[in-house]
């Protein structure tokens, strides 16, 4: 890796840093409300959707196993540190154009038509991971790398008693990975897409009210592809630093 440039290294480390603290501070009364006010809204839920849902999961978690239709063409070796977040932030607009479109669309629609965003915005969003690991210098087709791409999706949209569970395996990735078997049967994809699936719930349901839903979609759309731009960015600030 080329040598990061003396005041672009403090920036990245000074960000790096209030992320780190973000993760590890105890949630707020709000954030606790808020999860109370899901878990009641998921029981009001049609089970029929909850199934909808899951097994749009499941299905994604799979296709990033083999990494069927994620692989990116290019992996991006010769480059500076800040050239490279440069890019990334270039694709984070592309990907939330994208996201904000599909959300706005199929909210307006209602209850059906909304529930189909869920499968697209996941493909959105994996896509999107597996771009920054290529521009960061990880090639993709490594069975491992992807499975850092998944400790990176769950961190974003998981409960905090869990992120600060996945936030300590990315820490240590480098020694964690060595761990991993060469084969994604073993993966326990299940405790996985469970805990996604929990989180995402309340915004996507009031996504399905017909017009509400238009711009509760959108905007729920943007903060969820900048959430996970901040985690994924930051996730992989660690590993390069450290190397």
């Amino acid at each position: 890796m080329k040598v990061i440039n003396s005041e672009y290294e403090k920036k990245v480390n000074h960000e790096l840093s209030l992320w780190q603290k973000k993760i590890m501070q105890e949630p707020s009364f709000s954030s606790k409300l808020a999860k109370a006010l899901q878990e009641r809204l998921n029981g009001l839920v049609p089970d029929k959707i909850h199934k909808a849902i899951t097994f749009a999961i499941k299905n994604m978690v799979k296709a990033v196993h083999t990494g069927s239709g994620f692989i990116t063409k290019r992996l991006l070796e010769e480059c500076s540190f800040e050239e490279r977040e440069k890019l990334v932030k270039k694709k984070l607009s592309f990907y939330k154009k994208a996201a904000v479109t599909s959300g706005a669309g199929t909210g307006a629609a209602g209850i059906f038509i909304g529930l189909a965003d869920f499968p697209i915005l996941l493909s959105i969003k994996m896509k999107f991971l597996f771009d920054v690991a290529s521009i960061y210098g990880y090639n993709v087709k490594d069975y491992k790398e992807r499975i850092f791409i998944l400790y990176i999706f769950q961190l974003a949209f998981s409960s905090h008693k869990k992120k600060i569970e996945l936030y300590k395996i990315i820490e240590i990735w480098s020694s964690y990975s060595e761990q991993l078997p060469n084969s994604s049967e073993n993966f326990d994809w299940q405790s996985f897409q469970q805990e996604y699936r929990d989180y995402i719930d309340l915004p996507k349901m009031l996504q399905l009210i017909p017009g509400f839903g238009a711009i509760v979609g959108a905007y729920a759309n943007y903060q969820f592809m900048e959430k996970l731009a901040t985690t994924a960015i930051n996730a992989y600030r660690m590993r390069r630093l450290k190397s």
